[in-house]
């Protein structure tokens, strides 16, 4: 007999728990599309999480710095400092290398001279 995992033993105990995990799945990936963030709708949750967390880097390296998040967003028409615009997603981009330019960004902006 297949010892099970984790997962399909918590499935067990909890039988809506693959619903909940999907609708908690939905609503995190609507907070990143919230801030102007291009998703596949592929993306796995752990993917999800490393964009969150390289957005949250960038958005606090923008503030840092003075930056205003609204007038700076990627829908802005005119941004008022467009190295404050989180970078834009890549047509074909995976996700790591997508949080990986965010990060790249992120340190920039720590480390710049402004």
């Amino acid at each position: 007999m297949r010892d099970e995992t984790f997962e399909e033993q918590q499935e067990i105990l909890d039988p809506h728990r693959r619903e909940e995990r999907a609708a908690a799945g939905v609503e995190f990936a609507g907070r990143i599309r919230q801030k102007g963030v291009l998703l596949t709708g592929a993306e796995t949750s752990a993917q999800l999480d490393d964009l969150s967390t390289a957005i949250d880097r960038f958005e606090a390296a923008v503030v840092a710095r003075g930056g205003d998040l609204f007038v700076n967003s990627p829908s802005s028409d005119q941004p008022e400092s467009p190295e404050f615009v989180i970078p834009r997603r890549v047509p074909g981009e995976d996700a790591e290398a997508y949080a990986s330019r965010i990060n790249e960004a992120a340190e920039r902006l720590e480390k710049a001279d402004l």
